[in-house]
């Protein structure tokens, strides 16, 4: 039987020329087959890999454990949310509008770097939007050394969006449409991400977040993607959908 085909989406943001990404991905595979890849990932403790570039940097915790200057977020909700919060605002990240919350973030902005967020399931929800919107732009680099996990996903999410040429995100007609919060917990969350073509027709893909005593980072998969599998969605049961009329 013919196999289903799914159709790659030109998506915004961190879904932004898949195509090329997937090619990408594959000359690191063959690299790291070669053997090149040994001489880049190989052997090495951490503190031998390339540092992340200088530039702005997130703040640390206070002395008294408090999170930093400015950055005390006002949701509190551990539930998972059935609802967007009221307070949603929509504002462009790299061209694409992105939702921002005035009580679970992103309420601090640091050179290119947006972030303090609210330590429950609706600030992982808007720390995924924003972070992978943010890996779009020239600043790439700055936001990868700060605001994802470090390890062998983020050295291998490094080497392939290195290789994507710096001609700036395609404008397309997809949507940020909703969200699930797949599964929570205090240190972890994983949040499915709805968008809506402009065929109107949808897909979901996947991200997780970990949260490190300041703020919520994106985990990239061992792969490098920062993402699982496009899926298609065919019933929108379950996702909290955004406001339609706040994409502006």
């Amino acid at each position: 039987m013919r196999a289903r085909h799914v159709p790659e989406p030109a998506e915004d943001g961190p879904f932004w020329r898949h195509r090329r990404w997937q090619v990408s991905a594959g000359f690191l595979v063959l690299a790291l087959c070669a053997g090149i890849g040994a001489a880049l990932y190989g052997g090495g403790d951490v503190g031998s890999r390339a540092a992340p570039p200088a530039g702005p940097t997130i703040g640390g915790l206070a002395p008294d454990g408090s999170r930093p200057q400015g950055c005390r977020t006002v949701d509190t909700a551990q539930p998972i949310p059935t609802a967007a919060p009221d307070d949603v605002t929509w504002r462009p990240v790299n061209g694409a509008q992105t939702p921002f919350s005035a009580s679970a973030g992103p309420l601090r902005s640091t050179g290119p770097l947006r972030w303090c967020f609210a330590h429950t399931p609706m600030g992982a929800v808007l720390a995924v939007h924003t972070i992978s919107r943010q890996m779009s732009g020239p600043d790439w680099r700055v936001v990868s050394g700060q605001q994802l996990v470090p390890g062998l996903g983020r050295d291998y999410f490094d080497a392939m969006r290195e290789s994507l040429p710096e001609d700036g995100p395609p404008q397309t007609a997809n949507r940020l449409a909703g969200f699930l919060v797949v599964r929570y917990t205090p240190r972890t969350a994983v949040v499915r991400v709805l968008v809506r073509q402009a065929t109107a027709r949808y897909f979901s893909v996947d991200y997780t977040a970990d949260w490190n005593g300041v703020d919520w980072r994106l985990r990239p998969l061992n792969s490098g993607g920062l993402y699982g599998p496009v899926t298609p969605v065919l019933s929108l049961a379950g996702f909290v959908l955004w406001n339609e009329a706040g994409h502006g």
